[in-house]
């Protein structure tokens, strides 16, 4: 077990670079199962999640070689249709594998996911699809037993709008007889690049992006090579570091129009925000204005960006109401910060934060992914020292996060717990 030990107060100056997207390069790394030969894909962060992931394919039989950030998978050899528990416990993206077992070797069986604390995420969504395209499903200790003998093309409405069921049943439908439409689709930039790396394996996919997306089957895929978008909510953590340390901050490698709410909220809050060639500028502002927020699907404000803004709430003068509609259980970290001295006060899906400008150093745990990030940032904020414990949490979705705010001139260190 390790923790982060941070001297707060110290302004964040310099230049970091945001690594590859780690909810796009999941689903892209598990789509080279839909494949027979050897694919490439770079710009991977070196995160605990993908490694899970590649684990997994070996698992299937599956080979994975990595070099830096480039991993390529030759999917060739797959002689395994089953996700076993061990590898899938610890985060639900190993439920993409659904898809595109089924749709290579017409049969699956997958543990129900595990991964962060932050409400229940049914996945009944998916499974509904499926038997629309003519699976047969079943739940059988603990696993999803999925069977077909060949998917056929239907029209999919999801009842609620679901990343990883755009994502899953658009890797099934791919190889589908015939044509497949997905209603209330995820509109998400993650879920844009898994569209375009199928098609550059050869799918044929239209509309992502939209909430209508169009996938007409082929008879087979092939190999390609594809680079990862960068991680948006990467992004959005060291925009807010900016805005907490009254900071200047150039992020180089990000894609704004992907963060277009963020952005917006950024800015009205009185932090200025430039655009640059190579990427954006973020310059923090000593007088923060309050403004609410409400998390919403792309293309809303993120709900991976909830627990950071609230960090920013906290600091600004005035009363801020920030409004969770994704997931029912994602205020964990509001207790946490009510030690360091934030005053907050949660009321259903609502919390109200009355910001006063300050915050203090104290002993924190982190409860899941972006709950560690929000504790990051309020303690480069706070007066006196924060121990963040449990950041095994944060290198599910940071590569280095403490590394590359060190660069910027926080004061923080890994150290055993």
């Amino acid at each position: 077990m390790e923790k982060i030990v941070i001297e707060g107060g110290h302004r964040l100056e310099g230049t970091v670079a945001v690594s590859g997207a780690k909810n796009a390069a999941l689903p892209i790394l598990i789509s080279t199962l839909l494949t027979e030969g050897l694919n490439t894909v770079d710009n991977v962060p070196d995160l605990r999640d993908v490694r899970t992931i590649k684990s997994l394919l070996s698992d299937l039989g599956a080979k994975v070689e990595t070099s830096g950030s480039v991993v390529k998978i030759d999917a060739g050899g797959l002689n395994s249709y089953e996700a076993p528990y061990d590898l899938v416990r610890t985060m639900r993206a190993s439920v993409l594998v659904l898809g595109p077992l089924l749709a290579r070797l017409g049969r699956a069986r997958v543990s129900l996911p595990g991964g962060c604390a932050i409400g229940a995420r049914p996945i009944n969504l998916h499974l509904k699809g499926f038997e629309e395209l003519g699976a047969m499903i079943s739940l059988e200790h603990g696993y999803i037993e999925a069977k077909a003998r060949s998917l056929k093309g239907a029209e999919v409405y999801f009842d609620v709008v679901t990343v990883t069921g755009t994502e899953n049943l658009m890797m099934a439908a791919v190889l589908a007889e015939g044509i497949t439409t997905l209603r209330n689709a995820a509109r998400e930039p993650e879920v844009v690049a898994l569209a375009e790396a199928l098609n550059c394996m050869g799918g044929k996919i239209a509309g992502a992006g939209t909430p209508v997306i169009t996938i007409e089957g082929v008879e087979a895929l092939k190999p390609t090579s594809y680079t990862i978008i960068p991680d948006r909510i990467e992004t959005g953590t060291f925009m807010i570091a900016a805005g907490v340390t009254c900071g200047n901050i150039k992020i180089v490698g990000s894609e704004p129009n992907h963060l277009r709410a963020v952005i917006h909220k950024l800015q009205q809050t009185g932090i200025t925000v430039e655009e640059e060639v190579d990427g954006l500028r973020i310059i923090g502002t000593e007088a923060i204005s309050s403004v609410d927020v409400k998390t919403l699907p792309y293309p809303g404000f993120p709900t991976d960006m909830q627990a950071q803004f609230m960090v920013l709430m906290c600091l600004a003068k005035g009363l801020s109401v920030i409004s969770e509609t994704i997931f029912e259980n994602r205020f964990i970290h509001v207790s946490e910060l009510q030690r360091m001295g934030a005053d907050i006060t949660v009321s259903g899906n609502a919390a109200v934060v009355m910001g006063d400008g300050r915050l203090t150093g104290a002993p924190v745990m982190a409860t899941d992914l972006r709950a560690s990030a929000s504790l990051i940032l309020a303690g480069l904020a706070a007066s006196g020292t924060t121990e963040v414990s449990r950041v095994y949490h944060i290198d599910r979705g940071y590569e280095c996060i403490e590394k590359k705010l060190a660069q910027l001139g926080g004061q923080l260190r890994r150290v055993p717990a």
